[in-house]
């Protein structure tokens, strides 16, 4: 298990919390295939995860917008990052597919990333979301 869902704060809004609790399932299942070397269901897990991220980034910046959160243009900054950082790895994977350059990214990146971005950038937009939406 790479990431356990206590390691992620909770934040004011449920379907932040909801979408948080997702990806850490389908990272956790992705990191398994990846240190299993089982190269077939990493090709598949990729497209499950990449999916994932896109809808879980897009749904919280489809919620910043409509609720003009003043921040929302840093926090897509920091989605958009990653969104580049995961398909840089997935074009990486497509073309060499070695399982440790994508566990290397997993353990060392993506884990710490997802936990600061939380923490930070989700836990501010929760509190100006609150749990209306």
């Amino acid at each position: 298990m790479l990431i356990e869902k206590k390691d992620v704060q909770q934040v004011a809004n449920a379907m932040m919390n909801m979408l948080h609790e997702e990806e850490i399932d389908i990272v956790n299942n992705f990191h398994d295939a990846v240190l299993a070397k089982d190269i077939d269901k990493i090709d598949e897990l990729f497209k499950v995860l990449q999916y994932d991220i896109e809808d879980h980034f897009t749904t919280e910046e489809d919620m910043m917008e409509e609720s003009g959160f003043y921040a929302a243009q840093i926090h897509k900054a920091e989605h958009d990052t990653m969104r580049k950082k995961v398909k840089d790895i997935q074009e990486h994977w497509d073309l060499n597919k070695d399982p440790s350059a994508v566990q290397e990214f997993l353990e060392g990146e993506f884990k710490k990333w997802i936990v600061l971005h939380v923490a930070r950038w989700d836990s501010e937009t929760a509190m100006h979301l609150g749990d209306t939406m």
